[in-house]
């Protein structure tokens, strides 16, 4: 009884569970499902699939790049080490002291010999790397790798080593060309910065930590990235750096970065990090500036900058207040006009404060160093089209790039240029609760004679150059043009004693030019 009991339970379980299986297969399995890679059943790329592909969607291919080799034999050759040395120098003290009696009476013979202090700079040795951008020799390279720099070795990848000179630098951008004496080099080509995407394989080329030459990959995280470490030293610095994920280090900087067809399309120059080695996140120059800046160097010996003339405020130094104030957001999609000096561009154009800049030549510049970057690839005289936003209507408008001096004109190297520091006329007001009649404050000091020969700080007010009174930037020039030596006198402005201080520069080389 039990049995017939449990035979006709299984009986009746088999026959639902194939009814089952029958009915889902006859109404509800879909007819034309297919064997495929996605969770469609095809192998079709579905609407709104995320996947990694590289090229064109016309060759469908799917496969992520996982060997760099190719990328790595074109561009080992090109990146080159550079060995630099500064040597020692002596200091000589330049603070004018009270004279004592027996100088009053028999003269600066009877000063205490122990009483002249001598300052000494110690010599120093660094290393970076550059990358070879011509079959005979020139070399682009950061500035900071050859700043102030009395010689320069470069060493190929086959091991073989010159002597480097230094045809120009741009502090501004942190970028030099020097050259070396030597035909038939290997050299990368310029890649387009512009293609370059977030997420796309690039890889680091370049000689960290003295070691040989030394190739890590990764991806492109961030464009048009400003981590304020050019503008920490100067006014007029223009960053708009690559950011990536590849492995980069102490000795990287002047070094490439390449993209998976071995093309050049940054030259790497920083790293973000807490402890001063790699932490995550490396920092390149796009090469589409780096190709202007180059040019630039070997035609004219300087940038020739262009300025499109507007005033704006960056928000993201801005407190929520203040942007409420300015009628700016954060997440506003262009920059707003602040100013419109009278002899610009931007008024020639038309454009007024209150406008929102939202592209330069077609290309959209939603942040300042996108702007920033794309003012930098022209120069004075080159014709740009503007589109701006006015009472939420866009416009367009074309104007001619000028330089800082508001004309078109080439703009050559001047004696202030080689001294490296930046001058403003001191502050009428400021003289005269000092008691001076004018001088010029020197606000920062950048790459030039005056870091290399001298100890002078920030905040120097220079009121003599040659024994001729300074009161003014106009003033310093003339005062320094043609001399072979200067003493430039002045004080320290956050000094309160206000000592007389002077500091002797040699401007016998400020002239001299490279030819090649």
């Amino acid at each position: 009884m039990k049995f017939r009991q449990v035979a006709t339970t299984v009986l009746i379980s088999a026959a639902t569970a194939f009814g089952s299986i029958f009915v889902y297969s006859k109404y509800f399995q879909p007819k034309h499902r297919q064997e495929g890679m996605f969770q469609n059943g095809s192998m079709a790329v579905p609407v709104n699939y995320a996947s990694y592909m590289p090229g064109t969607a016309a060759n469908n291919n799917l496969t992520p790049p996982t060997d760099f080799t190719e990328a790595a034999r074109i561009g080992t050759p090109g990146v080159v080490h550079i060995k630099t040395k500064i040597n020692p120098k002596q200091l000589p003290s330049n603070i004018q002291k009270r004279r004592s009696l027996l100088e009053e009476f028999f003269g600066e013979q009877f000063e205490d010999e122990g009483s002249r202090r001598r300052y000494y700079s110690p010599g120093q040795m660094a290393s970076g790397s550059g990358v070879l951008i011509s079959d005979d020799g020139f070399i682009v390279t950061n500035n900071h790798v050859v700043d102030d720099a009395d010689e320069i070795s470069v060493t190929l990848s086959s091991n073989r080593t010159y002597t480097a000179k230094v045809i120009g630098t741009d502090p501004n951008t942190d970028l030099a060309v020097i050259k070396i004496d030597a035909k038939g080099l290997p050299y990368l080509l310029y890649g387009n910065s512009d293609d370059v995407q977030v997420g796309q394989w690039v890889l680091a080329v370049g000689y960290p930590l003295n070691l040989e030459t030394t190739v890590t990959a990764g991806i492109v995280s961030a464009k048009s990235r400003a981590i304020g470490i050019n503008t920490r030293n100067r006014r007029s610095a223009i960053e708009s750096f690559i950011q990536t994920d590849a492995a980069v280090n102490q000795g990287n900087s002047g070094g490439a970065l390449i993209n998976t067809a071995g093309e050049l399309i940054g030259i790497n120059s920083a790293i973000a990090s807490p402890t001063g080695a790699y932490a995550g996140y490396s920092y390149a120059i796009p090469v589409n500036l780096v190709k202007k800046i180059v040019n630039d160097l070997m035609k004219f010996g300087n940038v020739q900058r262009a300025y499109l003339g507007i005033e704006y405020m960056n928000p993201n130094v801005m407190s929520d207040q203040e942007l409420k104030e300015a009628g700016m957001t954060r997440d506003m999609a262009g920059i707003k006009v602040m100013n419109v000096p009278a002899t610009g561009a931007a008024a020639a154009a038309g454009i007024k404060e209150g406008d929102i800049i939202t592209k330069i030549n077609g290309v959209k510049t939603s942040s300042i160093p996108e702007l920033m970057e794309q003012i930098s690839r022209y120069k004075p005289g080159d014709k740009v089209s503007v589109n701006y936003l006015r009472n939420n209507k866009e416009y367009t408008a074309n104007t001619i790039l000028k330089n800082l001096d508001g004309n078109t004109d080439i703009v050559k190297p001047s004696v202030l240029d080689y001294l490296g520091a930046e001058f403003s006329t001191l502050n009428t007001r400021y003289a005269k609760e000092m008691g001076i009649e004018g001088g010029v404050l020197v606000t920062n000091i950048n790459s030039g004679l005056i870091k290399k020969q001298t100890s002078m700080r920030p905040y120097f007010v220079i009121l003599k150059a040659g024994g001729t009174k300074v009161t003014n930037v106009d003033v310093l020039k003339k005062a320094l043009e043609g001399k072979s030596k200067v003493r430039l006198e002045g004080f320290n402005a956050n000094d309160q004693y206000g000592n007389i201080v002077y500091y002797d520069l040699d401007l016998s080389g400020a002239a001299t030019t490279v030819d090649f």
